[in-house]
């Protein structure tokens, strides 16, 4: 069960680092080439737009609970002089 655990705790913080320094991977439709071939001809990939690349599901994750938290947290309060 340790080991396990381990592993499962590894394998996330693995991912959060991929996450974090290559937040982009290859679409998975075209495989990173931007076409598909449909009925013998290539065609522009419907899930990429011919871009190549897809947000990581990590990645996407964590840019949703920064914007929440962003809109969530009070900003700081900024001190004023009197005018007397």
């Amino acid at each position: 069960m340790l080991i396990a655990s381990l592993v499962l705790l590894a394998a996330a913080v693995y991912y959060a680092a991929l996450c974090a320094l290559r937040p982009f991977a290859p679409c998975r439709k075209c495989r990173g080439l931007g076409q598909i071939e449909r009925f013998g001809k290539p065609r522009m990939c419907p899930r990429c737009h011919n871009g190549k690349l897809r947000l990581r599901i990590g990645r996407r994750a964590f840019n949703a609970w920064l914007r929440t938290r962003h809109a969530g947290t009070r900003s700081t309060p900024t001190l004023m002089k009197d005018s007397r």
